[in-house]
């Protein structure tokens, strides 16, 4: 097997050879997820000058209001307590004409200041591989690390979810995995930081965050949710989808009608794909229907056995008049009215 490049190397691979002191010359970092960037930046800013001597040897510009001629003459200079000059450019996305006007480095990048160590920090986006900026570091050597950081997907969530609880020393159920997914969405940071808080709350001594942990300390009712209803629904437990309807009207601030319709849909959908698709194995089925847990697996089986596949198209059919009606469009009737009547049309559908 090759050695892996500065290139190809993992955000934890990049941060380890950082606190051994294996220090390139240059980091270009970029991508649409920030917390792996950050991460990065955080590990270089603890590690690469000494404390005492950062008043000296470390310049942090910021893109917004950066001049880039003032960025590349202080990154050439030499440090001067200590043995690195540390020069960061942060939010370089916000640099006016940002993807074009750092191109201007390229000429530091292909010589860079072997007494410094140099920043790039561009979130949101990666730099177009055919930028002279990206052209320069794909010529570099081991000088050059470029790390791009891509959005997690809602079905990848699940593994760095896990892996970080790892690294606080706690287990996390897979419930509690969707739970946190559905109600705080795929950013990393916001839901590395409800996991931060959720094992505070825990204290000393437990082992697992469960999911009526996570309901209890980010304020969602378990009986009353969308994440509920659509397990409701998985069941055809009538009578407990129709409390969770009631809770919604009474409640609209919190459980607007188009997030329902939302899930719902989603749902029926993926059970339409579940019943077509030819290997219905658990890992067929998750991979088909890019799944985030095997949890939501549960589900998927429990409306394959409540749901054929025309009672599935039937449900879809019905949320899309649903959703035409709750906007005024042939119907004038109260949106949540109109979502009763919705469950049990699903419900009745034969």
């Amino acid at each position: 097997m090759a050695a892996k490049t500065s290139k190809d190397l993992t955000y934890r691979e990049i941060i380890d050879n950082i606190r051994h002191g294996k220090l390139a010359r240059v980091y270009l970092l970029m991508g649409e997820e920030p917390y792996y960037i950050d991460l990065i930046v955080d590990a270089i800013e603890n590690n690469v000058v000494k404390e005492e001597n950062k008043v000296f040897d470390m310049l942090v510009f910021y893109g917004a209001d950066a001049d880039l001629e003032v960025v590349m003459a202080s990154a050439r200079q030499y440090p001067v307590m200590g043995d690195t000059q540390l020069v960061i450019l942060k939010e370089a996305q916000c640099y006016p004409g940002s993807k074009t006007q750092l191109d201007k480095m390229a000429p530091y990048i292909a010589m860079p200041n072997q007494k410094g160590v140099f920043v790039i920090a561009f979130k949101g986006d990666n730099l177009s591989a055919t930028s002279a900026l990206m052209k320069t570091a794909a010529k570099a050597g081991e000088d050059v690390v470029v790390f791009k950081s891509p959005k997690i997907r809602d079905y990848q969530l699940a593994a760095p979810i896990k892996d970080y609880c790892r690294t606080k020393k706690i287990a996390i159920e897979d419930q509690a995995v969707q739970v946190l997914m559905e109600y705080i969405g795929n950013s990393l940071q916001k839901l590395f930081g409800e996991i931060d808080k959720l094992v505070v709350a825990a204290g000393a001594g437990t082992k697992r965050i469960t999911a009526e942990m996570v309901e209890e300390n980010i304020g969602i009712s378990k009986e009353f949710n969308n994440f509920e209803l659509s397990k409701s629904l998985s069941m055809k437990d009538y009578p407990k989808t129709m409390r969770i309807l009631d809770y919604f009207r009474k409640n609209p601030k919190n459980n607007p009608t188009v997030m329902t319709t939302a899930v719902l849909f989603k749902f029926f959908s993926q059970l339409v794909v579940a019943h077509f698709s030819t290997d219905k194995s658990d890992r067929g089925l998750m991979e088909a229907l890019q799944l985030k847990t095997p949890y939501a697996l549960k589900e998927i089986r429990d409306g394959l056995q409540m749901y054929s596949p025309r009672q599935s198209l039937a449900a879809i059919s019905a949320l899309r008049d649903f959703d035409c009606k709750s906007k005024g469009i042939g119907s004038l009737q109260n949106e949540y009215d109109l979502q009763r009547e919705l469950i049990f049309k699903i419900f009745t559908v034969s």
